[in-house]
């Protein structure tokens, strides 16, 4: 049989949404690393537009957007030869590009929504690290997802563990999903000393690098709760069928139990290459730059949440249950409790209490449009802050 030559394969179009970012950068290494499998055709940053203009010189995509107008036209002095657009609207043409065939959805928060659908009604796959796409707007997301005929391929390393677990197997099979967390800096800390802890101690994650905000998250355990809202919408899978347990090595990523007993895992190193190239190349595999993993004389452990010291994960468990635009209003709610509380106007402690009081004052409507879902998005922000403001009078 004759082997394979990515060579004589067209290469795959790539739109990198947050191309500044995280994700964003470990996404454009993987595109580097395998030129002869893919290209870059659109990039969407934020506000870094001198890594931006870096990534234009060596990647050449046709299109480019960024946060502003008057960073649209700084930038078109610089790359007289790329189209350049700006805000949501530069961004989803990013995401909808000719000759984009999958999009890394890696904008941070609920602005990556747009964009991502902007993605899949053009009938482009998503690569999605956004995971705020499928918590404030999953129903729309997974119904456009059906009409297209499209893949959404996890990009987080707990989604996409859970994805490779259950190749071959039957969904009818699956008993539940078990997505694993690190414990975050506070794990080993008392309940008691929440309260005084720091941004700066927050912060500092044991395992991953990531963005301010999803290290806050990871601390508190919301990041888990807002996984477990997009692994139901994934895998289309009840709350009471994904449980979360810490596993401080960050070695098994994400587990499936079946019905017959058996829990398949994925393990390996902690490298978002590894996901973010399984995505890519779904269903093949392809070689990264992840350093070698022994599993010889690894210690694994796995604990059980404490609900005391992590109420932010029995919070999001409660919006899933709810459903409907209740994870809406719990992720636009947090997004502004985490801000508050990097910038020292609320205690570590007073972020679920926040969210937990915007939850309690929430109507639930329907999200049957990005308007819709934009509306109770602004409605939760504005009450949050309303809370908090309240609060510091008081």
């Amino acid at each position: 049989m004759a082997q394979r030559n990515d060579l004589d394969k067209p290469r795959k179009g790539v739109a990198i949404l947050g191309s500044t970012g995280s994700i964003g950068r470990n996404a454009l290494d993987v595109v580097r690393r395998s030129p002869e499998r893919f290209k870059v055709v659109t990039l969407a940053a934020g506000r870094n537009t001198a890594l931006l203009k870096e990534q234009i010189e060596e990647f050449h995509p046709s299109f480019v957007s960024v946060l502003t107008e008057s960073a649209a036209e700084d930038l078109k002095v610089d790359a007289p030869d790329t189209r350049i657009g700006f805000g949501t609207d530069g961004a989803s043409m990013a995401a909808s590009y000719p000759g984009v065939e999958i999009a890394v959805s890696a904008i941070v928060g609920a602005a990556g929504l747009v964009p991502t659908l902007a993605a899949i009604r053009s009938g482009k796959d998503v690569a999605l690290a956004n995971k705020e796409t499928l918590v404030v707007g999953g129903a729309l997301v997974m119904k456009e997802v059906k009409k297209r005929g499209v893949k959404i391929l996890p990009v987080d390393s707990e989604h996409s563990a859970v994805l490779q677990s259950i190749q071959g197997h039957r969904k009818e099979d699956i008993k539940r999903i078990i997505l694993t967390a690190s414990g975050g800096p506070f794990l080993g800390l008392p309940r008691e000393k929440l309260d005084s802890v720091t941004p700066e101690q927050a912060l500092r994650h044991p395992t991953w690098s990531m963005g301010k905000r999803i290290t806050i998250d990871s601390a508190t355990l919301m990041n888990k709760g807002f996984e477990v809202i997009e692994a139901c919408w994934l895998f289309d899978i009840p709350p009471d069928k994904v449980s979360v347990c810490i596993h401080p090595q960050s070695i098994v990523h994400s587990m499936v139990e079946y019905i017959d007993g058996s829990i398949v895992a994925q393990m390996g190193s902690s490298d978002m290459r590894v996901p973010i190239a399984y995505a890519l190349s779904y269903p093949e595999r392809m070689e990264t730059e992840a350093r070698p993993f022994d599993i010889a004389g690894k210690r694994l452990e796995f604990i059980e949440p404490d609900p005391r010291k992590f109420p932010c994960l029995a919070l999001a468990y409660r919006a899933a249950e709810h459903g409907g635009s209740y994870p809406c209003v719990l992720n636009a709610a947090d997004e502004v409790a985490v801000d508050m509380f990097l910038k020292g106007v609320i205690k570590f402690t007073e972020i679920y209490s926040t969210v937990e009081g915007v939850l309690e004052r929430h109507s639930p409507v329907s999200l049957d449009t990005v308007d819709r879902i934009l509306e109770v998005d602004r409605w939760a922000r504005e009450e949050a802050r309303s809370i908090v403001k309240r609060r510091s009078k008081s």
